[in-house]
């Protein structure tokens, strides 16, 4: 092994042990939780309710929660823990489509700005700059306009309205790891421009914007919620947690717990996938 690839592997292997550093706290092991449970009743919501969430029950109009329906039924008389439990497969789908384009496309224009410089970097950065200067929402409501309502187009608004925060995150970081010593070595050393760029720049580069991913799913949880609540997101009878809340509002004085249940599990989701980006972030986690 050369002298550079050993100072590379060396701050990969430093960074590793920083983005998997463990402590036993109770917090972190509760935001793992929370995210399984809701992973696995994204994947499989029979295990966790007999209830259809979309047909109603006869003469079950608005029931406070109790042992049979534990927490309450809607104005269609919908078991609203079953409307929860199928809501997460569309929300976090959603969320992981809006994450996953976000990630890929500003981290591919952070890279590429950062590690080549000069006018191409210019000219990406003050694209990212205009698009930074747009408040998510708004850019996020404009797309859904242009695209049409949906859940699969409200996914595609909140990505476009991430890739910039991605590609100025990405950006940053390509830039710190280039002017490392052992990144000018292997120039030096006579490795090619990609050959630096995969082996050295991009390792090295990738673990803030994997903790910034983690922090933005709960954002594009809250985002998407958001959208729903406004009527652009996921139609109805179509369970969705924002939107869950929006058909809940009217009912705020007579049947609180049509929007204080879904509000309470996207605060979970969102806190929870904040407390595992600090961990990722090697954090105190």
């Amino acid at each position: 092994m050369s002298l550079v690839d050993y100072a590379s592997a060396r701050h990969r292997a430093t960074a590793t042990r920083k983005t998997l550093h463990w402590r036993i706290q109770p917090g972190l092991w509760l935001a793992w939780a929370v995210m399984l449970l809701a992973l696995l009743a994204a994947f499989a919501p029979g295990l966790f309710t007999q209830y259809n969430p979309t047909q109603g029950i006869p003469g079950a109009q608005r029931l406070a929660p109790q042992a049979v329906y534990w927490l309450g039924t809607d104005q269609l008389g919908r078991d609203l823990f079953a409307r929860i439990i199928y809501g997460a497969s569309q929300s976090l789908a959603a969320a992981f489509a809006a994450v996953a384009m976000g990630l890929i496309g500003g981290t591919a224009l952070g890279v590429l700005a950062g590690a080549v410089g000069g006018r191409t970097e210019n000219t990406l950065m003050r694209l990212v700059d205009v698009l930074l200067s747009i408040p998510s929402l708004l850019l996020s409501l404009s797309v859904l306009i242009l695209l049409g309502f949906g859940t699969v187009h409200a996914a595609l608004a909140v990505g476009i309205a991430s890739i910039a925060s991605f590609a100025r995150l990405a950006r940053g970081e390509v830039v710190r790891v280039r002017r490392s010593e052992y990144v000018e070595a292997a120039y030096g050393s006579g490795g090619s421009f990609w050959q630096v760029l995969w082996r050295h720049i991009l390792p090295n580069s990738l673990t803030a914007v994997i903790a910034f991913a983690a922090l933005q799913f709960g954002q594009a949880i809250l985002a998407l919620s958001t959208l729903s609540f406004l009527g652009y997101g996921t139609p109805p009878p179509t369970p969705e947690w924002g939107l869950l809340i929006a058909e809940g509002r009217n009912y705020l004085a007579t049947a609180w717990w049509l929007t204080t249940f879904p509000g309470i599990v996207v605060v979970a989701i969102v806190l929870s996938a904040n407390r595992i980006s600090q961990q990722i972030a090697g954090g105190d986690a």
